[in-house]
């Protein structure tokens, strides 16, 4: 473990290659002689949409760019005190948007996302930025465009419209009762309908304002920009090609200030972290914790402030709020989350296999794409039963090819040639917008 700790400091960490530490993978040229002002706007829907952008706004150099970051309130705290002013935003509450989700209900109606354009203007008028960059705002796709400014999606390449979309069955009420071959059969037949149905609100609003339709695609409704950076491994997605319109930024991951102790991680013995997340269900936890501790790992737990019912048979179980998750994940032999890119992120950039719960489309699309790629394993959230998570742990644990394949994510995370830091990109498109307007 040591060792396999040390080699992981020794090399390039993914955001720092992706943010230009020394050396940077390509130099950038062109730096206009004034500041360019960049204009982050942080949704409010999960965790991750307001974490990414945060990391970003914070990583660029304050000599070449004049920040401003746009968050909901909700988020204060995880704001308080940067170098740059931040702004409040307004957002669809994250519980209606987690309610929309577990139902397979669009994520957003007509009216939101026309709040949203006027929110987004009177910002954008207010700042008036040379470039704009968001992560999971749909109604950019429309406000950049209506102020002519180079809008930039942060998003998963797994939602890119040049990926074959073959969308898996998400957990619902109905499936943990259901023959899931049967409803996997329905699902793939009505999913076309579905996801027209999701469209629909942004194609109504591209329509008021005299946007062209994105053909009610609904890869296109979630990542449509003038420049779509992925923030996942382009290991993961070998179908997924750089070009003009899109490149790989690199796995984001963030992970909360953690003033306290944290001398027990290197401890003797194997490590499993757990965490399902704030969307996650606790009680998978449970059942997860008595197999592990048969098993004799030691076991660390973050919460995300939800209540356990679990009362550990070990000393060595230990139970957390919130954890570091990506100083954690250097400690851990195996990490076991919801699948969602934030932690997975986090495992596979310490070279740490995953088993992934997931319940919602995104966790599904993520987990496949490592489990395509060797890297972990995947259980639905409405089939994770004592036995399977035995046997999907066993195998996890004990073959190291899991491990091995992680580890070479974490040592190789941007391929050759590395990836362009944001810079390269906020001035890319800011010199194209410019031309296009001489």
């Amino acid at each position: 473990m040591t060792s396999r700790i040390a080699s992981i400091q020794r090399s390039a960490t993914v955001f720092n290659l992706a943010y230009g530490c020394s050396p940077p993978p390509k130099q950038v040229t062109g730096i206009p002689l004034n500041k360019l002002k960049v204009l982050f706007f942080a949704e409010g829907a999960t965790l991750a949409h307001v974490a990414r952008p945060l990391m970003l706004a914070k990583e660029l150099d304050a000599t070449q760019f004049d920040v401003t970051l746009c968050r909901p309130e909700a988020f204060s705290k995880l704001t308080a005190g940067l170098p740059f002013p931040v702004l409040g935003l307004e957002c669809q509450d994250a519980k209606i948007f987690a309610q929309k989700l577990a139902h397979g209900s669009p994520l957003y109606d007509f009216s939101t996302l026309c709040r949203y354009v006027d929110e987004d203007l009177s910002l954008i008028d207010q700042i008036k930025p040379d470039v704009v960059i968001g992560d999971f705002r749909l109604s950019l796709s429309v406000s950049a465009r209506l102020r002519s400014i180079p809008y930039i999606a942060i998003c998963d390449a797994y939602w890119s419209p040049e990926r074959p979309l073959r969308p898996p069955l998400p957990v619902f009420k109905f499936t943990r009762y259901a023959p899931i071959h049967l409803a996997e059969f329905i699902f793939r037949r009505i999913a076309p309908f579905a996801f027209h149905l999701h469209a629909l609100p942004l194609e109504r609003l591209r329509k008021k304002f005299g946007q062209p339709s994105l053909g009610y695609d609904l890869r296109r409704c979630y990542t449509d920009a003038d420049l779509r950076l992925f923030a996942n491994f382009p290991a993961l997605f070998p179908e997924v090609s750089a070009h003009k319109g899109a490149d790989f930024i690199g796995p984001i991951a963030w992970s909360p200030d953690f003033d306290a102790d944290l001398d027990y991680l290197s401890g003797n013995g194997p490590l499993t972290y757990i965490t399902m997340g704030s969307s996650g269900n606790p009680q998978i936890i449970e059942s997860i914790v008595p197999i592990l501790e048969q098993s004799g790992s030691r076991i660390v737990i973050a919460t995300a402030g939800k209540p356990l019912q679990l009362k550990p048979k070990r000393p060595t179980t230990q139970i957390f709020d919130y954890l570091p998750g990506s100083v954690v994940c250097q400690h851990a032999n195996l990490v076991i989350c919801n699948g969602g890119s934030p932690t997975t992120n986090q495992a596979l950039s310490c070279g740490v296999p995953v088993l992934g719960i997931a319940q919602n489309m995104d966790q599904f699309l993520n987990m496949e794409a490592i489990v395509t790629f060797g890297a972990g394993l995947m259980i639905r959230a409405d089939r994770a039963h004592p036995t399977q998570l035995r046997q999907a742990i066993k195998l996890l644990t004990g073959d190291p090819k899991y491990a091995a394949r992680a580890e070479e994510l974490a040592g190789n995370p941007g391929q050759v040639g590395g990836l362009h830091p944001l810079s390269h990109h906020i001035i890319a498109e800011y010199d194209k917008n410019s031309f296009s307007n001489t």
